[in-house]
């Protein structure tokens, strides 16, 4: 076990769920945005929010209502140190309803913060239970496709859910993510609440192909396969509609030389794969055109898979 610390701070990156093929099962890790969240100890026994910066009145202080201090929270209780004086400052620093896991990001943080204080009495494997309560609270759902990027790095697949039966897969040298978001409204329940629950034979036959074949390009760094194979078939062709400018987006940046593109998470944020890094900032510059064009304030980010998670800073 690690030595006690007085005081840490935590960096969480966003993260791109369901990339396409794999709804509420799948995700990756990007460089930056990210929240940061600082714990320090306290004379005051129990856990309790002092500080939340970039949130603009958004976020609560009470800890069993937000998303950090519930997951940090119940951590504690699983640990029996829910009595220990503890102080959590919240910095939000990537934006919220965004598609990017924003509440993610900052469970994700809250826990490994608590837990590198303590002095690591849990693997981040172990964490992530809680980290996936805390988001939980955010958007009612209990799934880690945000969260176990987030949290672990990488990409991850989410075998179930329910038993956070989680795995990383291989990523291949030069995959490249793309992702813009676009400064306009989509509510998690409202994207959620427009999907049927009704899909076809048909449509199960060749999302289960691409999802494979996805996988199998990742393994084989097969760079056409994965191409061929980021095409959803279920979830995107409902939600396209939320998001202004999305198919106009997406053919530019394919004539562009991205692998695919898609919605990130609910939306509206849009990401693209790409081979290199410089395909990857000529996507970035035609996503932006397009969105500045059409006098939308949009925000992008080009990265790596990143492959930490959540880090001490």
């Amino acid at each position: 076990m690690a030595k006690i610390k007085t005081g840490v701070k935590v960096f969480a990156p966003a993260s791109i769920a369901n990339v396409a093929v794999g709804y509420d099962i799948l995700g990756f890790a990007i460089d930056k945005p990210g929240d940061e969240i600082i714990v320090n100890f306290s004379d005051t026994p129990g856990l309790k929010i002092t500080e939340i910066r970039g949130a603009k009145g958004k976020l609560p202080f009470e800890v069993l209502k937000n998303t950090a201090g519930f997951a940090a929270q119940k951590m504690l209780e699983h640990i029996g140190e829910e009595r220990r004086g503890l102080e959590m400052k919240i910095h939000k620093k990537m934006p919220f309803g965004s598609g990017l896991g924003s509440s993610a990001a900052s469970a994700a943080a809250g826990v490994m913060a608590v837990n590198e204080i303590l002095g690591r009495p849990l693997t981040k494997s172990q964490m992530l239970p809680f980290a996936v309560l805390g988001e939980q609270i955010a958007d009612g759902a209990y799934h880690a496709d945000n969260v176990g990027p987030s949290l672990l790095g990488g990409m991850q697949l989410i075998r179930s859910n329910d038993t956070l039966d989680i795995h990383r897969l291989h990523v291949p040298k030069g995959l490249y993510a793309t992702v813009i978001y676009p400064h306009i409204k989509v509510l998690t329940k409202d994207s959620r609440s427009i999907l049927s629950d009704q899909t076809s034979l048909k449509q199960c036959i060749e999302q289960t192909g691409n999802i494979a074949g996805f996988i199998v390009g990742l393994y084989n760094g097969d760079f056409d396969l994965i191409g061929r194979s980021l095409q959803d078939v279920i979830i995107e062709p409902q939600r396209a509609q939320l998001i202004p400018h999305f198919y106009e987006v997406k053919d530019a940046v394919l004539e562009a030389g991205a692998l695919g593109c898609s919605i990130s998470g609910a939306g509206p944020s849009i990401f693209a794969l790409s081979a290199n890094s410089l395909i990857a900032e000529q996507v970035g510059e035609v996503m932006t055109r397009i969105f500045t064009n059409h006098k939308i304030k949009n925000e992008l980010f080009i990265s790596t898979i990143n492959q930490e998670g959540a880090i001490l800073i």
